[in-house]
């Protein structure tokens, strides 16, 4: 579970970002050259769906385990079957239809896909190039016959998704990339794909303190934000006080039908 003290950084703070070069110099250069590609992407992509993608295309390009968040395959296999588990445990069915919001490289969607029915499974990125990727998961796992579909995206719109389709909506360590109005904009359109009785998992980063993000990358946000956030679309929100339990940084809510 996060500690009072972390809930509580502004990681965005002058002083602490100076105590944590202090208290971890060999990370420096790293967060040094990070914020000089950032700084460039931005000024090459001012809206942010676009600046992310390109977030993405570079870091697929170095190693698309590390572009979705894990620091070696060990580590990607890890989370994937924590987030496979923690929705066996909350419901998941083999008949469910599902609907992964940034698959990424298929971290968690290839178990995902080995579980449900053929044709069940429907992952959506924002990433051409991490898509790729996915295709190559599924070629290593050996998962072509299970009929997954995997389409990029510009926006969370998913207005070209039927309506009351899915039964169970997933979106793991997006909200945590995503400014307030693009997570206002899944949250706006998530319900119509819901089908009655289902339900959207989403994590994200959470602060009790100021919200803030670092280098318009990571986004800190309060559960009440995001909560009332999803009130104003007819939904209701449960913070899932078990997920804070697990070995993960992020903290995760579900929505359903209010």
């Amino acid at each position: 579970m996060p500690t009072t003290k972390k809930l509580q950084a502004n990681r965005a703070a002058i002083a602490h970002r100076v105590s944590y070069a202090l208290r971890h110099p060999g990370r420096v250069p790293r967060h040094l050259r990070r914020a000089a590609r950032d700084t460039w992407l931005r000024y090459r992509s001012p809206d942010h769906v676009a600046y992310y993608r390109a977030v993405m295309r570079s870091d697929t390009r170095q190693d698309p385990d590390a572009a979705v968040g894990s620091r070696n395959r060990e580590r990607w296999l890890a989370l994937g079957a924590m987030q496979f588990d923690y929705l066996l445990e909350h419901g998941l069915r083999p008949e469910h239809r599902m609907l992964e919001i940034g698959c990424g490289n298929l971290r968690a969607g290839w178990r995902f896909i080995d579980y449900l029915e053929s044709g069940h499974y429907h992952g959506v990125d924002i990433s051409p190039d991490i898509l790729i990727a996915a295709q190559d998961t599924l070629v290593t796992q050996g998962l072509q016959d299970r009929l997954p579909t995997l389409t990029p995206v510009r926006d969370l719109t998913l207005r070209f998704l039927p309506e009351a389709h899915f039964d169970v909506v997933h979106a793991h360590s997006v909200f945590s990339h995503s400014p307030l109005p693009v997570i206002e904009e899944c949250l706006a359109h998530v319900g119509r794909v819901l089908a009655p009785g289902g339900w959207f998992d989403f994590t994200f980063d959470r602060t009790e303190g100021e919200e803030h993000h670092v280098l318009r990358e990571d986004f800190y946000y309060r559960t009440e934000t995001l909560t009332a956030l999803a009130a104003r679309y007819g939904l209701a929100a449960r913070f899932m006080d078990d997920w804070e339990e697990l070995p993960h940084g992020q903290s995760k809510i579900r929505v359903t039908h209010g």
